[in-house]
């Protein structure tokens, strides 16, 4: 019986290598398993109408929002982001609904690209290499629209140096 169970790895073992060899020298691919897309492209989520909400602009309705950010140490290269509003409300339960005015979530961008929402004041960003980062962030409706003030978009933008 050891001989046999030998001989059965032995066989699995060449018969994979073989099967992998022909599909490679036939260019078979897995449907659906493409590794040059692997990289999450935002622009592919529909949200309904095939209009990107985060370019459009929703006016904030008075009391107008107001929108400021400080930065707290949290280790050598991490940081507490703090988003300081006033006349606005986070609002996660009521996130991709209808627009409610003064409510909402915060887009928080890193270098020019999106790295989260925030549904509360505070976000926690971890491990930024040494150097000058941009950090933006902006105020959005349940919608994801951006929300604006005199057509002039509700975001603030601060330079953060990780020494």
């Amino acid at each position: 019986m050891p001989k046999t169970f030998i001989f059965l790895i032995i066989g699995l073992f060449f018969g994979t290598g073989a099967g992998f060899l022909l599909a490679a020298s036939t260019g078979a691919q897995v449907e659906g398993h493409a590794h040059e897309d692997a990289v999450h492209d935002h622009s592919a989520h529909d949200h309904g109408d095939g209009a990107d909400p985060h370019a459009t602009l929703t006016e904030a309705e008075s009391p107008a929002p107001e929108l400021s950010i400080a930065f707290h140490p949290d280790g050598a290269q991490s940081r507490n982001l703090e988003i300081i509003v006033e006349n606005f409300t986070f609002d996660p339960e009521a996130v991709n609904g209808d627009h409610v005015p003064g409510h909402g979530h915060a887009h928080v961008y890193v270098d020019g690209v999106k790295i989260a929402r925030a549904y509360a004041p505070w976000f926690h960003l971890s491990a930024l290499p040494v150097g000058e980062h941009e950090i933006r962030v902006t105020l959005n409706a349940n919608d994801h629209t951006q929300l604006a003030v005199g057509g002039e978009p509700l975001e603030v933008t601060e330079t953060l140096v990780i020494e």
